[in-house]
């Protein structure tokens, strides 16, 4: 999942806590002691995480709005005419202090978070929103945009830059710059409602996963799983003071890893039942309220701005354009979908009933007989894989070997770079030419204190304008071993590395003049899709062999298992498909409300909704349930959880464009990277693909990779 770095376009509000969070002192000395007052010294202007403290973070902000605030004004009350530079170029080099430190912050929120990191984050949530506001709610900053827009046809702007002002208009449009005075104060205070909910619902979630982690009695009860894994519990129970326990912490998905491999089946209905309770069984991070206040406020916001629900409103600046346009494809897919997984769950049945385990299959069998009807049908056991799938050969012989191949560009580690963690790693980039083009940053293991999921980031973005290049890390989730133990991974750990490097690559790759389109600011049913082709690479027989040795023997993974790894892509696939079609589903349901229609009870929507969907199948419940869906309520997937499905329909044409054309070749990369990766969001993205692909992106090849085609 991407997670690009949003520019902020706005000014400033009154900071009550940072009298208290840092007392009054001569601006030389704060200035001198805050490590984001000036850009960093260090390559590409990568943070100093040696330097930074909590204590920097509220005046750092506080002087970053009041920084921009003062510039924007500068730009709204320029007694000369609007002219392009001096209101839309001036507006993107506004900000740059409050860029930097909300890019580190933003981060570490997500990535190393504490108590004080949290506190400051729900206090400067409902702030910045104010501060956005106080920008594109500005009437004499819009009425200059709006004066140039307007005549944009006469100014004898270049492409990007005529681009540069049509979104800026579209920007303030719907951020409300139309409103009149009275609806600009509801929307103010919306606005500053929702970050602080989005801020609490997020914080629940991260905390309610590791209230709801499963504690076991005994080693028998983790029969199944590997003895380093149990020894993973061990110590994880120890850390929280449960000696002689076992602890399976949860990550944010609703099926969780250990149920594959846990024979006992108590233990796996408790480790379901742990998984889908979060956030709706009471208790302080319950978050049923926050959900229902999220999505009533979200349709209140959007019927002010004139559309009749969130996600038209959300829909709208997507490349989908519509709910019409989402519900017709979710809708096509749901029916062969679940009759794919109503077929897989007859087959897992059958598996049941001849052991004689007098049970029906659940959402909590699901995993565990799906491995074992694999390993029967194709004598194949994802464990078999592991030992091939050591971390450092599957990052420098897979991910970096095959973007060189492609692209042409080297990796480098950096062992004198500051870190923010001990397992934090940093890498130059360097471009084919010879010259840096960015910086990689790569934190890859599990934390208590870190979100859960795979993400990518920013911490400073490649414009032409700022002078400057990428610096931009990816996170995953992967259980750090025992100490001296090797870090083997799943195929779908591999699979994801390789997904996240693809929005690393979108970040590296951009080469545009003005920080608005950097990198992966496109819409959100457009960004995953470059990470998505990434993936194909994974399993790329000159990759694969190039990375997938036994990590102590350095033997090359056998053809034959790599032919069952092949074999088996489109096994599972109904559940697969049903379960994010579940998520997605739920996602559009909650956010195509009107204001009238927000249920009170969150559990009893969801099901109604899964059930009008037809998806509303047991034994493959949502891949996230509405109470701890990140994606849906504080993440940037609001009403566009689709997305990721909206762009596999382009990945997969460009995975076949690529093998039609050669397969890892450098002027397959080159031309991807020329055509699209470069160009960020420069141009309409749609275009984009038809710039590389040559024409519109059909659904057949994904009906196929899902094996529903003719069904």
């Amino acid at each position: 999942m991407a997670r690009p770095q949003m520019l902020v376009l706005a000014a400033s509000i009154l900071l009550a806590h940072v009298a208290h969070a840092a007392p009054a002192a001569p601006a030389a000395m704060i200035e001198s002691a805050n490590p984001f007052f000036k850009a960093s010294p260090l390559p590409l202007f990568m943070p100093q995480f040696d330097q930074i403290r909590d204590a920097h973070y509220a005046p750092a902000f506080a002087e970053g709005m009041k920084r921009q605030l003062a510039e924007v004004a500068l730009i709204a009350n320029n007694a000369k005419p609007a002219t392009f530079d001096n209101t839309i170029v001036a507006l993107e080099r506004s900000g740059q202090l409050l860029n930097r430190v909300q890019a580190t912050f933003s981060n570490m929120s997500g990535a190393n978070t504490n108590d004080a990191l949290e506190e400051i984050e729900r206090e400067l949530s409902p702030q910045l929103a104010a501060h956005g506001d106080a920008i594109t709610l500005n009437a004499k900053l819009y009425q200059r945009i709006k004066s140039l827009y307007d005549k944009r046809d006469k100014l004898g702007l270049n492409s990007e830059a005529k681009r540069l002002l049509e979104r800026y208009n579209t920007d303030f449009v719907r951020a409300g710059a139309n409103l009149s005075a009275a609806d600009k104060d509801k929307l103010k205070a919306y606005n500053g409602e929702l970050a602080a909910l989005a801020t609490t619902f997020s914080q629940n979630v991260l905390k309610e996963a590791n209230a709801q982690s499963l504690v076991v009695d005994t080693r028998a009860e983790l029969d199944g799983m590997t003895p380093a894994a149990i020894e993973t519990a061990a110590a994880a129970a120890k850390a929280r003071g449960l000696d002689g326990k076992f602890l399976i912490a949860l990550t944010n998905t609703t099926g969780q890893a250990p149920l594959a491999v846990l024979s006992n089946r108590a233990v796996r209905l408790r480790l379901m039942e742990a998984s889908l309770t979060r956030g709706s069984h009471g208790g302080e991070f319950d978050n049923r309220a926050a959900v229902i206040k999220l999505a009533k406020l979200r349709a209140e916001r959007a019927v002010l701005l004139g559309y009749p629900n969130y996600a038209a409103y959300a829909l709208e600046d997507q490349t989908a354009k519509s709910t019409l346009a989402v519900n017709a494809l979710l809708a096509d897919l749901a029916k062969p979908a679940v009759a794919n997984a109503r077929l897989e769950a007859a087959d897992l049945q059958a598996m049941v009933d001849a052991e004689k385990g007098g049970f029906q299959v659940g959402a909590a069998d699901w995993s565990f007989y799906t491995d074992k009807l694999r390993a029967a049908r194709f004598n194949f056991d994802e464990n078999q894989l592991k030992p091939y799938f050591e971390l450092n050969s599957v990052l420098n012989n897979g991910v970096f070997f095959a973007a060189t191949k492609l692209y042409g560009i080297t990796f480098k580690e950096r062992k004198d770079l500051p870190v923010y963690n001990p397992d934090v790693r940093v890498f130059d980039v360097i471009d084919a030419n010879g010259k840096p083009l960015a910086l990689f940053i790569a934190d890859f293991y599990a934390r208590s204190n870190k979100r859960g999921g795979a993400w990518m980031n920013e911490y400073v973005s490649q414009s032409k304008l700022l002078g400057t290049h990428s610096v931009v890390a990816n996170h995953l989730n992967i259980p750090k071993p025992a100490a001296g133990e090797p870090t083997l991974l799943t195929f779908d750990e591999v699979t994801t590395m390789f997904h996240e490097f693809g929005h690393a690559l979108h970040g590296m790759f951009s080469d545009v003049t003005y920080p608005r389109f950097s990198g992966t600011n496109v819409p959100s049913d457009f960004v995953e899709y470059p990470s998505q082709v990434n993936e194909m690479w994974a399993v790329w027989p000159e990759v694969l062999q190039n990375y997938g040795k036994h990590y102590q023997t350095g033997a090359a993974m056998p053809k034959e298992l790599l032919d069952k790894v092949m074999g088996t892509k489109k096994f599972n696939q109904g559940f697969m498909t049903t379960e994010y079609l579940a998520a997605s589903l739920v996602d559009q349901r909650w956010h195509q409300l009107t204001p009238a229609q927000v249920p009170s009870d969150v559990l009893a929507f969801e099901a109604g909704a899964l059930k009008e969907a037809g998806v509303d199948f047991a034994p493959v419940p949502p891949r996230y349930r509405t109470t701890y869906f990140s994606h849906s309520f504080s993440g940037g997937y609001s009403a566009a959880y689709y997305a990721y499905l909206w762009s596999e329909k382009l990945d997969a044409e460009s995975v076949n464009w690529f093998k039609e054309n050669g397969g890892l070749m450098r002027k397959n990369g080159d031309w991807f990277r020329q055509k699209l990766l470069s160009r960020g969001g420069s141009d309409d993205a749609l275009q984009l693909f038809r710039n590389f692909r040559g024409r519109d992106a059909k659904v057949d090849a994904l009906l196929e990779r899902r094996g529903l085609a003719g069904k």
